[in-house]
């Protein structure tokens, strides 16, 4: 059983709350939820995963998506200009920040039918309304000013294994990876799961993306709902990600299977129950490629979120070092 953490069947830890939630665990005004696994003990014994020094950008470029981002995201923008007379440059970048690699921070999404995010803030708090006083309160950055997301990361290659499965996959079609899967993954690397991990699962999304055409990518956004392989929801993957991890992320924009195939989505449960953070549209290609390489599927992450008070998501700026 990871240690510190109260055991999965003792959720929803605030009984008067919605379903799964582990609120007040770290106190009522928490900001970092699940990221409080990063102890100064955890990230320091997963310094142990840099030998060689090679490093590896596992964000996607700001504007990969162009002008055809998916779920009607605004597309980013840059203006560079000279500061004349003289020979100096500066620039604005307008963008949203979902529309390439993110974190997801705890303003996101909440618990639809109960309208709270994490430890029961509410739209009003945020926002400001109905006579409640705005607050910053679960802003991304709360995660910046305490150092980022540091620790040990883990690649589960699910891509490359269902290769060698001889399995099917359509990364814009509606399908779950299970535990059961991810857990056949990490045995096939010899990746061993310890607490406290940053998982990132590549699920084939990014290859998938790679090979669209312009028209077909128009043809996609079209559809509704949109519809991506991801991580099931279910019990077992729930209680999977509350045992072992600090955050989750993923190459594609959502994460888990979309739409969700429960009346729940695992987003309510991680962001607004736990606060974990969820990493979406990480760029995985260069990452896989070089941990098949050396037969190594885990390494040091270092991800600093920009200090944005306040703010919903962020770029990753993530580095993985081995």
């Amino acid at each position: 059983m990871a240690p510190n953490i109260p055991k999965f069947s003792d959720l929803p830890l605030d009984k008067k709350g919605p379903h799964h939630n582990a609120w007040g665990l770290y106190g009522k005004d928490d900001e970092l939820g699940t990221l409080n696994r990063l102890s100064d003990s955890i990230v320091k014994a997963a310094a142990d995963e840099i030998t060689t020094g090679v490093r590896i950008n596992i964000d996607w470029p700001l504007d990969a998506q162009g002008d055809l981002p998916f779920f009607g995201r605004q597309q980013f923008h840059k203006e560079v200009y000279q500061k004349a007379p003289r020979i100096v440059n500066d620039d604005v970048w307008t963008f949203n920040t979902q529309s390439s690699s993110q974190w997801d921070g705890l303003r996101h999404f909440a618990y639809q039918k109960e309208a709270k995010f994490y430890n029961g803030l509410t739209l009003d708090d945020i926002h400001g309304t109905n006579g409640v006083e705005k607050t910053d309160l679960l802003g991304i950055g709360a995660v910046a000013a305490q150092g980022g997301i540091c620790g040990r990361g883990i690649l589960l290659d699910y891509h490359e294994w269902r290769i060698k499965q001889g399995r099917a996959h359509d990364a814009f079609d509606t399908a779950s990876i299970s535990v059961e899967d991810l857990k056949a993954v990490a045995a096939s690397q010899g990746t061993e799961i310890k607490f406290g991990d940053i998982l990132i699962i590549r699920s084939g999304y990014m290859h998938a993306y790679n090979q669209l055409s312009r028209a077909q990518i128009e043809a996609l956004r079209q559809k509704t709902p949109l519809r991506f392989t991801g991580i099931e929801q279910s019990e077992d993957m729930i209680q999977f990600l509350w045992e072992n991890f600090s955050a989750a992320a993923g190459d594609h924009p959502s994460l888990e299977a979309w739409p969700t195939q429960k009346e729940y989505a695992l987003h309510e449960i991680l962001l607004a129950g736990w606060g974990m953070p969820i990493g979406e549209l990480f760029d995985l290609e260069k990452l896989g490629a070089h941990c098949k390489e050396v037969g190594k599927w885990s390494f040091f992450l270092v991800s600093q979120p920009t200090y944005v008070p306040g703010g919903v998501a962020s770029p990753p700026n993530a580095v993985a070092i081995f």
